[in-house]
């Protein structure tokens, strides 16, 4: 207990507090606007940490962590645009309960299920950090290239009414992520001669233009009429603890999902969150209500996406490996204040370690206080008449798409995008498994080819290891069993409905 004791007083001295308490609040604003990441919030805020002491700074930077993994559920519930793609999944169900009248219930759910899996996240972190290193570290291409390809067996989960039309958003998605040049051989591919598409296509660009812009048009298709009523009774920063009675095992399920993902190098919130959503729909007893405003389709992405931050930061503190750019950022952060993550980290500097891990439990605190009480003003942003709103989201969606990678083209990819999203939706086809495509296309085809890379193009290497064998058979198992349960549903319905 001494060394607990000592770490409670150093985190909550008051310049690690406000360190803290900073960090947090600017990582859940910055997420929140859609195209600002809280990567990027993580790199505007290094510079001020390099004049203060490791803690502080680190604090400072995992209260950034923590707070940008949430920030990104409040756009997301409330305009239907993600913050980062780690939210992308709680739009479907968080979007359509703010148009039932329940935006703050979606919020205040968002809110204690992202606690709770960062919370458990760092318990499983604190007590098994070695255990998970050791076998995290074992998690090669072949692995990464398998649990991903499970990911995308969730397409056929996410393709509603029609089998066709959600394999063929898919299918767009997958193909959309091959613009641009080639990572591994520098070759163009679908640039057609044009420079610009030579970066690709940020996956933040295409996210916006998908989730933000049809809203827009539909918006103003209807002369700005508000399509929903929103229940000024709902609309207080009350944490909603009755609705999720029968919830907390799936949570914890989602956690649990999340931690995993988050501690394999190349993971991440959008795969933990998508994986997580899935396994809610699939094994729910009313699987129909999801997308339709389902409690259960916001808690369950937004608890695996939180729990990824205490997965992330195991191979980090204890290999020196970050999974993703954020802890790529955290890394640096650490190395400039003088702590080397690896074995002797731990050794050396036990101390520090100890008053990081209550820096984090304390980021959580701030981050559940400051939602609770943002609660109220952010709903405020859905009494705006739509026409406003509009024009509002239109002109912090430009911004978000050229701050991506500071270019015009960018904005002109987000409206392409749009209308694109707009005409998908016109003809039924869902735009879910575009996204889908887009976050898990890029680690799909880089696994692959690096796995083909160290094998010398033998496709043995997926054969030889026991887990991705399992997960292929998971995949094959869960995208037949979904299949079936769709052509079952749908047995009375004429042959061509079924798969038009």
């Amino acid at each position: 207990m001494d060394p607990f004791l000592q770490a409670l007083a150093t985190a909550t001295q008051p310049a690690v507090l406000a360190a803290t308490t900073v960090g947090a609040i600017v990582g859940l604003i910055v997420s929140a606007i859609p195209g600002l990441t809280f990567s990027m919030a993580l790199i505007l805020v290094m510079p001020f940490t390099f004049g203060m002491e490791p803690v502080p700074a680190i604090a400072m930077l995992f209260g950034v962590y923590s707070g940008g993994m949430t920030g990104g559920a409040v756009s997301a519930v409330l305009i239907g645009i993600p913050g980062t793609p780690s939210a992308a999944a709680t739009v479907f169900d968080g979007y359509a309960m703010a148009r039932k009248g329940e935006a703050s219930v979606a919020l205040g759910a968002s809110v204690i299920a992202s606690a709770f899996g960062g919370l458990f996240s760092l318990g499983v972190m604190v007590l098994l950090l070695e255990q998970v290193a050791a076998v995290a570290i074992q998690f090669g291409p072949a692995e990464i290239f398998a649990l991903v390809l499970f990911g995308l067996s969730t397409i056929c989960g996410l393709a509603e009414r029609s089998l066709l039309r959600g394999l063929t958003a898919g299918v767009l998605g997958l193909m959309v992520m091959t613009i641009g040049l080639d990572e591994l051989d520098g070759v163009g591919r679908l640039t057609f001669g044009t420079v610009e598409l030579q970066q690709g296509v940020h996956m933040l660009v295409a996210m916006i233009g998908l989730f933000a812009v049809p809203n827009v048009i539909e918006a103003f298709a209807n002369h700005g009429r508000v399509t929903r009523e929103i229940v000024t009774e709902e609309v207080r920063g009350l944490l909603p603890w009755s609705r999720l009675r029968g919830y907390w095992g799936l949570m914890t399920r989602a956690s649990i999902i999340g931690t995993i993902i988050g501690a394999v190098p190349g993971g991440g919130g959008p795969i933990a969150s998508f994986l997580a959503y899935d396994h809610a729909r699939r094994f729910s007893k009313h699987p129909e209500d999801y997308g339709h405003g389902e409690i259960g389709g916001v808690v369950a992405p937004e608890a695996a996406n939180n729990a990824v931050m205490g997965g992330a930061l195991i191979p980090l503190l204890s290999l020196g490996i970050p999974a993703d750019a954020a802890t790529a950022i955290i890394l640096g952060g650490l190395l400039i204040h003088g702590l080397e993550p690896g074995p002797l980290l731990f050794q050396n500097s036990l101390d520090i370690i100890y008053a990081l891990y209550v820096t984090v439990m304390l980021s959580w605190v701030v981050i559940l206080l400051a939602q609770v009480v943002g609660i109220r003003l952010f709903v405020k942003v859905l009494k705006v008449p739509a026409h406003l709103l509009g024009v509002c989201i239109l002109v912090l969606c430009g911004i978000g798409a050229f701050a991506a990678r500071n270019s015009v083209f960018d904005v002109y990819t987000m409206a392409l995008f749009g209308l694109g999203g707009y005409l998908l939706q016109r003809v039924r086809i869902p735009v879910a498994p575009v996204v889908l495509g887009l976050v898990l296309g890029p680690t799909l085809e880089q696994q692959y080819r690096t796995a083909l890379i160290l094998s010398e193009g033998s496709h043995r290497i997926f054969l030889e290891s026991p887990f991705a064998l399992s997960m292929f058979g998971l995949t094959v198992l869960f995208a037949g069993w979904q299949i079936w349960s769709s052509f079952r549903a749908r047995r009375g319905a004429p042959s061509s409905e079924v798969i038009s």
